[in-house]
Parts: C-alpha cells; structure tokens; sequence
C-alpha cells in the first residue's frame, strides 16, 4: 500500500462537529449526524460529520489518501469504515458554526473508501472540561482561551481513503 497524499488540517469543532464534505454537497444530514452521535464518525455519502466531546480546543483532521488503505491502528480509540463520494474533487472541513477550515483537491473526483480512525478524544475531552471547572474569581475567557491552546494532547480525526470508482451519474441532471 502507498499512501498518495495528505492532508493536515485544524478545525474547530463548533457544537462539537466537525464536517468534510464534497463542496457541492451544500446540505446536512440529521439521520448522520444522529450516527455521528453513536459511531462517533457517520456520513451519508456526501458528507462526514466528526463527534468531538468538546466545542472549543482546535482538533487535527488529516485525510490521507492511499492506493489501498491501511488498517486502523491497533492502539485507536476507536474507527469505523467510511465512504466518501465527491463529484467535484474538493473536499471542504467545516466547522459546524464557523464555516470552513480548509478545503483540499484530491486527486480525481468520485467515490472514495475506506475507514476513520481517531486518538485522543477523551484526553482532551477531560482537559477541556476541567480548565472549566476550576476556574477562579479572576480567571478570563482570554486565560481559559490560552489552556486550550496550551492542551497537552491533540485530539486528532484520520481519514485513510482510496480511490474506489467514479460517480454515477445523476439522473437529475441533463446530458
């Protein structure tokens, strides 16, 4: 297996998502975004919703993509399989309510496969929840600010992806 390109990218995970989709792909999926809550990753084709356990400390996303992809490490929290289809080429990672991060061109448009995998979501879930709680009279949000970018672990999302086929048609569109 040879890994082709990749991606690193930090995202907010605003209400606690994080979003990669095909830029096309405008419109959100509650039925996912209620997997996300169970699997932790869950999409609808389109579009990846990423469950993080906290809204404030910037994660790692880092989508690769590989001739065949690699299995999840054994040391993961957790992983799950994914599809991925984007009729464009260009993925967008989104945070939920602050817009994009970044977007990246893969190499050719169509449907991708393989798995998610994350580490560290706990850790920084537990770091983020006690900086709030145990503030002091005289603790800022800009002091709380910097514990998060200070957190000592980095919650991180990795997408292992490889090219699977192309796009079907869409039967709505017009030849």
């Amino acid at each position: 297996m040879a890994l082709l390109a990749e991606h690193n990218i930090s995202a907010t995970p605003g209400r606690c998502i994080v979003e990669v989709y095909d830029a096309d792909a405008f419109l959100g999926d509650e039925a996912a975004l209620d997997a996300a809550e169970v699997q932790v990753v869950a999409g609808n084709g389109y579009h990846l919703y990423l469950l993080s356990l906290q809204t404030d400390i910037d994660v790692r996303v880092t989508i690769r993509i590989w001739d065949t992809p690699p299995t999840p490490p054994a040391d993961a929290e957790g992983h799950v399989a994914i599809d991925l289809e984007s009729e464009t080429g260009t993925l967008v990672i989104g945070q939920l309510d602050r817009g994009p991060a970044d977007e990246l061109t893969l190499p050719r448009p169509g449907v991708y496969q393989g798995h998610a995998w994350w580490e560290n979501r706990q850790a920084t879930a537990d770091y983020y929840w006690s900086t709030l709680n145990q503030p002091t009279d005289d603790t800022s949000e800009d002091d709380l600010t910097q514990a998060w970018k200070n957190c000592p672990v980095t919650e991180r999302y990795v997408l292992d992806l490889a090219y699977s086929h192309a796009s079907e048609p869409d039967e709505d569109e017009e030849p």
